[in-house]
């Protein structure tokens, strides 16, 4: 102390580059803030934290969720939750709409008799118009040349005398799995794919051509009666590609031999094409045929000692089973549909 009383000022040094001043984990640093100097009033000051007056214990509720920044107004509003079924993982947004529109159709109790006549497949609307002016189409035994007359679904509608309905085509495309048949229904009471299309079409559906229980992929199921008929009639010979798992590495002379035609019960069976599978073993092949014999391809290998472990069509009338999968099922685009009637 100085003779005034005063503190002798200290020489201020400058601080290094390299010093810093002690953190507040140090010992000295947290003795001088746990101690907090009294007021004017001679009152301690409540102790504070960074997040104002609250202490750790309340921000630790806050960190926890108990207390929430923002405090929203109830709403009324349920949250939309997508239902989660196998219907909605195999059917796109387009593909729904499509359904919902004919489903709309089936429950009306009455139709415009061209629009009937358009659903059945025979033409266009505006041909039917025509049909109907020319009074080539009966209503419950009596011509009717009235444009926009209205069909109940009880009524009889005829032309060129054959009874017609007014079901709209529509056309399943299945990835069919094992253990199940192509029928309708099954006197054993085994799985059919039409179990696994029970809610593809609101109209009674049917398998165009057959996969037997063990075989899988694709397979069209249809009320298009003239588009079933024309894919299964041999003389129109459409194009299916197998994928072939045997239980041994096929020979190049057993294939050159497949390639020539192997006789079985009905005739020879052609082979339009047989190759092995690129990436893929010896015993794993490919073939396309056009013939539609029952079991042909398992009984051309059975024929010359193969005994075939999995069977798998990845192509039929140049419909594939690209993004369906196993046990799937889509709707065929109007392109796809334009096509099989080109065929």
């Amino acid at each position: 102390m100085s003779e005034d009383g005063k503190r002798p000022e200290r020489d201020k040094k400058p601080r290094s580059a390299g010093s810093s001043r002690p953190s507040g984990n140090s010992r000295s640093s947290g003795e001088r803030t746990s101690k907090s100097r009294p007021s004017a009033g001679g009152a301690r000051k409540p102790k504070t934290t960074r997040g104002g007056d609250r202490n750790f214990d309340s921000r630790d509720k806050y960190e926890n969720g108990d207390k929430k920044p923002f405090s929203k107004k109830p709403s009324n509003k349920k949250p939309y939750i997508r239902p989660e079924t196998a219907e909605d993982k195999t059917k796109s947004f387009i593909q729904r709409r499509r359904l919902e529109k004919i489903s709309k159709e089936v429950h009306k109790d009455t139709i415009r008799l061209n629009k009937y006549i358009a659903n059945s497949g025979i033409c266009s609307r505006r041909e039917a118009d025509e049909l109907i002016a020319q009074g080539l189409v009966e209503v419950n035994g009596a011509v009717v040349t009235e444009m926009g007359y209205q069909v109940q679904k009880t009524d009889r509608v005829v032309f060129d005398s054959q009874n017609i309905t007014p079901e709209k085509p529509v056309y399943v495309l299945l990835n069919k799995p094992k253990g199940y048949i192509s029928t309708t229904k099954d006197e054993k009471a085994r799985k059919t794919v039409m179990d696994l299309t029970a809610n593809a079409s609101p109209y009674r559906i049917f398998p165009v051509g057959r996969l037997d229980r063990q075989t899988t992929g694709v397979i069209l199921l249809t009320n298009d009666g003239h588009i079933t008929k024309k894919l299964t009639h041999p003389s129109f010979a459409m194009r299916k590609i197998y994928h072939v798992v045997l239980d041994r590495k096929l020979t190049n002379d057993d294939m050159k031999l497949i390639g020539e035609g192997i006789r079985l019960e009905e005739g020879v069976a052609e082979v339009d094409s047989i190759s092995f599978i690129e990436g893929k073993p010896k015993n794993e092949v490919g073939i396309e045929i056009h013939i539609g014999w029952n079991r042909v391809v398992r009984r051309i290998f059975q024929k010359l000692g193969y005994e075939v472990e999995a069977l798998d069509r990845v192509m039929f009338a140049g419909l594939t089973k690209k993004n369906i999968k196993r046990g799937h099922w889509r709707i065929l685009t109007e392109l796809e549909v334009n096509n099989l009637k080109m065929l």
